[in-house]
């Protein structure tokens, strides 16, 4: 099937993609970016497509599988509209105190930094932490322990020094 064939198809389709996206999810801005997706992914596919295959019903499943795809994403979550935006909830003390965290985190050697991190920011276990780093969970325990002491020992005298 040829590029014009495909042209074709998505501007005589394109309205009934939407439709059905649309239908599956409830929201007209997820829907038109469903509808670009499964346009894109049909694109890529069209050369594959024999003239026996039934491309509407093809595209149905596209979106289908497309939204599902997208609803499962944890980023993608609806928005509310409010009238006023909620008050600023972080004071500029607490950003400039992870922006000295982050600094001081880059200076730890990268066997510290990434016990640290893994550890204390995303939280997990010292099992977990030595499953991902390949290594014993002895090795997390003492590299952990020294990257908080470093980190102690850079936040205080970058302080002292300010």
């Amino acid at each position: 099937m040829t590029e014009d064939e495909f042209q074709r198809y998505a501007a005589a389709s394109a309205a009934m993609i939407r439709r059905f996206a649309y239908r599956l999810c409830g929201d007209g801005h997820l829907a038109d970016d469903l509808t670009q997706t499964t346009l894109a992914k049909l694109y890529a596919a069209w050369p594959r497509l024999g003239r026996e295959v039934n491309v509407d019903a093809y595209a149905r499943k596209v979106v289908l599988r497309t939204t599902m795809d997208e609803t499962r994403r944890s980023f993608r979550k609806r928005e509310t509209v409010v009238a006023e935006l909620p008050p600023v909830s972080v004071s500029p003390a607490a950003v400039e105190d992870v922006l000295d965290v982050r600094a001081a985190l880059v200076r730890l050697p990268p066997g510290q930094r990434a016990a640290v991190v893994l550890r204390y920011c995303a939280d997990l276990s010292v099992a977990e932490t030595s499953e991902r780093l390949g290594c014993a969970e002895g090795t997390v325990k003492s590299q952990a322990a020294k990257g908080l002491a470093a980190l102690r020992e850079i936040l205080t005298s970058d302080r002292a020094a300010a």
